[in-house]
């Protein structure tokens, strides 16, 4: 990837981070109207028209860390919004590239409450893995 796709993603990633810290969260954001909870199932968009990637509006993951710092941009000299621990079921809205964790560079941007950065290392995928950001 060049370094000029980097940045671009870098710089992206920085201002929906912004952007999130300075919108209020909602709990749970799903668009489902039928009252089944289960993550994409039957959900709908705002006009009411199912929309054909809304199952993949989300995917879900479990904290492998003990604790896991989650911040306000991919990388760990990022502000800490709020912690994770072991075995904690995160929503994961999708994936970029940031600063490597033990050899992975991934990180997800969660979805629950607070939009915040995870490292991916330290996040385990539970079904399909998370779409890119």
């Amino acid at each position: 990837m060049s370094l000029r796709s980097r940045l671009s993603i870098a710089t992206a990633a920085a201002l929906l981070a912004a952007a999130a810290a300075v919108t209020p969260a909602v709990a749970d954001d799903e668009w489902d109207t039928t009252g089944d909870t289960t993550m994409g199932a039957g959900t709908m968009g705002g006009d009411g028209h199912h929309r054909p990637d809304d199952h993949r509006r989300f995917s879900r993951g479990i904290v492998t860390a003990n604790t896991l710092a989650l911040r306000s941009a991919p990388n760990r000299g990022s502000r800490i919004i709020r912690f994770a621990h072991r075995g904690d079921i995160v929503k994961i809205f999708c994936k970029a590239p940031g600063q490597t964790v033990q050899g992975n560079p991934l990180w997800y941007l969660l979805a629950d409450g607070t939009w915040a950065w995870g490292a991916a290392r330290f996040i385990d995928n539970i079904g399909p893995a998370p779409r890119w950001c």
